[in-house]
């Protein structure tokens, strides 16, 4: 992306004859802002599923699991990837350890509270029927956890959407580069249409999880959300 690929569009708002020539832009820096959240989210995930059934199975386990993420989590982005930069550089490596960092307390709380939320007398009918513990996690404990872990996943979507365009300052972000252009170099276009598709791709993608979750879990589609 040129530094002066703004300098010469000065317009209030949107300029509707730059946007339709730079369309790509926006295409690619939307791109780059999906395939940053997706890495996040599922990194997230990975983390998370292990480590949140560690913490059900062994409780002594849960406060510092939870405590450790929980001081991850309030370190303020910019903190963090300046933390980071010495050892892994203006990459996309530092923006993901910051992203999946924030998304794993997000998991591993929904997923502890799915879990622990299983009824005891469905626990004790699996374990009458001869389930063995891995079996009873995989086939009786996890469907019924699937509405919290989908909570906690819609959640940690739509915050990654939001703390992606920050990573603009590390040379990454997506729209979030659009958007700091647009602020640097006083030109609305960029900064508006960049915020609006911001806004955009994070109801979509919380729409579509709720779809996912009603053809997933049939079951949850009365539950409050």
């Amino acid at each position: 992306m040129q530094s002066s690929a703004f300098l010469d569009y000065v317009d209030p708002w949107v300029n509707w004859t730059w946007l339709e020539s730079h369309v790509p832009l926006f295409v690619d820096a939307l791109q780059q802002h999906l395939t940053l959240t997706a890495i996040a989210v599922a990194g997230g995930l990975a983390l998370s599923l292990p480590l949140g059934i560690a913490a059900h199975r062994w409780r002594a386990l849960r406060n510092p699991l939870l405590g450790f993420f929980g001081v991850v989590y309030t370190i303020p982005s910019l903190a963090l990837f300046a933390l980071l930069v010495p050892y892994t550089g203006l990459s996309i490596v530092t923006a993901e350890i910051g992203l999946i960092g924030y998304t794993v307390l997000i998991l591993v709380r929904n997923l502890l509270i799915g879990l622990e939320s299983v009824p005891p007398d469905v626990l004790d009918a699996a374990d009458g029927m001869g389930y063995r513990p891995l079996a009873r996690l995989a086939f009786v404990e996890l469907p019924l956890a699937l509405p919290a872990m989908f909570a906690g996943v819609r959640i940690a979507t739509v915050t990654t959407i939001g703390l992606v365009t920050i990573t603009a300052l590390i040379g990454l972000g997506g729209l979030g580069q659009l958007i700091n252009k647009g602020l640097i170099e006083n030109f609305h276009t960029p900064l508006v249409v960049a915020t609006a598709l911001s806004i955009a791709l994070a109801l979509v993608a919380d729409l579509t999880l709720v779809g996912l979750q009603r053809v997933a879990v049939p079951w949850s589609r009365d539950a409050p959300r």
